[in-house]
């Protein structure tokens, strides 16, 4: 008989590896977000990048989330047809295939799309008078993070007056992401700097408005600074994403939050006495923000991760608590990478199997 995991069943006995979402930090994570927003003029733009998951968008959304942000157009064509309207890309979308399918995007929902860049303006543009449709469009300001995004004050102005200028869209605003601050570990320094980058924001707001070109959004912010940027009185969404899941990085920085997402693995073997191996490696959860640890082994860490497997060092952990077959979950050190590896969220509440979450948008990276 083919693996079927069944609803009630213990964690205990899911084939591994698995992604399981704790569904009750998942709630207290939705909810506690939900109340910050409630309280101040700012919305909740969450980030679906870091779930891939219509059904977590959908009660983001019913949690009071005006809307979703994505960071490709796959993600938002998956989003869209789970009956989410409002999407922004937060991102460029460059050349004519993405062109035509963002196009057609926007014939079905409410679409939002960043540019920094005239000529992707024109194309965006001419794209939309072939189909007949509109579009709004963010000018992106590079606020320090040195990604993509024009300069502040003039250059954004210029970029502002091109789209304002250009049949089928409509200049709606600012988008700015403070991103190279986010894990800024002392948080009077990272309010500080936060704060200063989301000036030369403010102050291009400003211009833009003396040259008559009125802003309707001013959108950015992440899981790092929401409560900085989200507090501040000309910013009007913010993009936060992680907190809904946590991982490591993030839960040094915000500890209101908590950690609802682990992997789940089987020790497969147990080679030496102070050494055990899991069957969870590179292809399970990723490493790039530091090797993810395990949970419930005090003294037990990660020597490393190959492709399919972890090598524990036991340390003080009790070697007769560590056998084959036991199970051992880890703490992703990025939430984000570590979701695209899978399909499924196995959703968990008190030790059992509740319910099955597609990761729908898994992959799609086009």
């Amino acid at each position: 008989m083919p693996y079927e995991p069944k609803l009630g069943m213990s964690i205990e006995d899911l084939d591994t590896p698995a992604l399981l979402l704790d569904l009750d930090a998942f709630e207290h994570n939705i909810a506690t977000m939900s109340r910050f927003f409630a309280e101040r003029p700012a919305a909740l733009r969450p980030h679906a990048k870091t779930h891939k998951c219509p059904r977590i968008a959908l009660r983001q959304i019913e949690a009071g989330a005006i809307g979703i942000t994505c960071a490709k157009v796959g993600e938002a064509e998956v989003l869209a047809r789970a009956g989410i309207r409002d999407i922004l890309i937060a991102n460029q979308v460059v050349g004519p295939i993405k062109i035509d399918r963002l196009t057609d995007l926007a014939l079905d929902c409410d679409v939002m799309v960043a540019v920094d860049d005239p000529a992707n303006v024109d194309a965006l543009s001419e794209g939309c008078r072939s189909k007949g449709a509109s579009l709004r469009v963010l000018v992106e300001v590079d606020i320090g993070m040195e990604r993509c995004g024009v300069l502040p004050g003039v250059p954004a102005l210029e970029l502002a007056q091109h789209i304002s200028e250009s049949p089928y869209l409509q200049f709606t605003g600012l988008m700015g992401y403070e991103g190279h601050l986010v894990t800024v570990p002392d948080p009077r320094d990272r309010a500080t700097r936060v704060r200063e980058a989301m000036a030369l924001l403010e102050r291009t707001v400003g211009l833009l408005h003396s040259h008559g070109l009125p802003v309707q959004i001013v959108s950015g912010g992440g899981t790092g600074t929401y409560d900085v940027t989200g507090a501040l009185p000309f910013v009007t969404e913010v993009q936060a994403g992680s907190y809904v899941l946590m991982d490591s990085t993030y839960a040094q920085i915000r500890p209101e939050f908590e950690p609802s997402l682990t992997v789940l693995s089987t020790v497969i073997s147990r080679p030496a006495p102070d050494r055990a191996i899991v069957d969870a490696g590179m292809k399970a959860m990723s490493k790039e923000f530091g090797i993810p640890q395990p949970l419930g082994l005090p003294g037990a860490a990660t020597l490393s991760l190959s492709e399919e497997h972890a090598r524990l060092s036991l340390g003080e952990a009790s070697p007769a608590r560590v056998r084959p077959g036991d199970r051992v979950r880890f703490l992703p050190s990025h939430c984000c990478t570590t979701v695209n590896l899978y399909d499924t969220l196995h959703v968990v509440q008190r030790g059992r199997l509740v319910d099955f979450w597609p990761v729908a948008a898994r992959g799609r990276g086009q």
